[in-house]
């Protein structure tokens, strides 16, 4: 099985241990909410739309809901996250882009889930997914972090490091440490949730925090 594969089975497992109407770290949204937007995301091209062109997003937002609603129950609850489980139709974008669209998706939405409610103890991860989060996020970083007022330093827990931003203006580096995963979660603006560590200056530290808020 390949790296999406198995974090689409992960997540199913984590939507099934939570209550529809659990909270996520995705703002406005509980469980069968992610539920919803993971089964959108691959079915339906409004709301693939909405996840690039700001001008659909409403449409995609509200394609969402509507969704959502049907599975209040744990009956439909639980018939919408045998939907999740399964893979995306040949026809969509989303049946092509495997690991490179849906890797980090998929680990992202679990830990959502999984640390809706308050801390949870870190996620046990294979090494080769660890270095397989690491890549993408290296590659992605500069688009995550282009609004980001300082530079940004990522070091992994065990020393590996990646220039994510070089600095601008008056202002200077900030290091953000932690284990991959967390690092993951934190350039993705879970940074709340997730255990990393910033150093640098002060003010630089107070800036970045202020963009992407940290524990």
């Amino acid at each position: 099985m390949t790296w999406h594969q198995i974090l689409r089975e992960r997540l199913a497992d984590v939507l099934l241990e939570a209550a529809p109407d659990a909270p996520t770290l995705c703002e406005g949204w509980e469980a069968r909410h992610v539920a919803a937007h993971v089964v959108l995301r691959e079915s339906s091209l409004v709301v693939g739309a909405g996840l690039v062109v700001p001008g659909m997003s409403g449409r995609a937002d509200r394609a969402i809901d509507t969704l959502a609603d049907t599975a209040r129950t744990e009956g439909a609850y639980r018939d919408l996250v045998a939907r999740v489980a399964d893979q995306p139709a040949r026809w969509h974008p989303m049946s092509w882009a495997g690991e490179a669209a849906n890797v980090v998706e998929l680990f992202v939405h679990a830990e959502d889930v999984r640390r809706g409610a308050g801390p949870v103890p870190a996620p046990d991860i294979d090494p080769e997914l660890v270095e397989v989060l690491w890549g993408q996020t290296v590659r992605a970083s500069g688009l995550q972090l282009r609004k980001a007022p300082v530079g940004v330093v990522l070091v992994r827990d065990d020393g590996i490091r990646h220039l994510a931003r070089k600095p601008r203006g008056v202002h200077g580096t900030v290091v953000v440490r932690g284990a991959v995963p967390e690092i993951v979660l934190w350039a993705l603006g879970r940074g709340a949730a997730a255990d990393v560590r910033l150093e640098g200056d002060a003010v630089d530290v107070a800036l970045l925090s202020a963009r992407l808020p940290v524990v």
